[in-house]
């Protein structure tokens, strides 16, 4: 069973959707020949966002870096709820650099999360409805 708070989990959740999510500017003078047809996206908000959700995750200690690593794999499928203990060990065999730039590198990282605290029958229900 996970012991990191599963209200940070919910951050780096909420943080990675955030992060994931691409506004599409409106750009009156873009000429899309010139812009060879490529969208323009806001780079500002996703740049505070993943500098915020990287801080929130560097600021982590080991034990808890490593617990977020496990239930993004358990949540992946990687391993299953019964292989906590080895999965966390994995990861802590496994790390090296930093632990916020592998796991926002993950796709789909937010949703291997939400999933991995469902198979501890724990969820972000209540947080996320309290921020929106």
């Amino acid at each position: 069973m996970p012991e990191i708070n599963s209200d940070k989990v919910c951050f780096v959740i909420i943080k990675a959707r955030e992060f994931d999510i691409q506004e599409e500017l409106d750009v009156d003078d873009s000429n899309a020949s010139d812009d060879h047809f490529m969208s323009v996206y806001a780079d500002t908000k996703e740049d505070s966002v993943r500098k915020e959700l990287k801080e929130f995750i560097d600021s982590m200690d080991e034990d808890e870096q490593c617990e977020l690593v496990a239930l993004c794999w358990i949540g992946r499928g990687d391993f299953s709820p019964k292989e906590w203990k080895i999965a966390v060990a994995e990861a802590r065999s496994r790390r090296q650099g930093s632990t916020a730039d592998y796991l926002i590198g993950i796709p789909l990282v937010s949703d291997h999360l939400e999933e991995g605290l469902s198979k501890f029958d724990l969820s972000c229900q209540g947080l996320e409805a309290g921020r929106l």
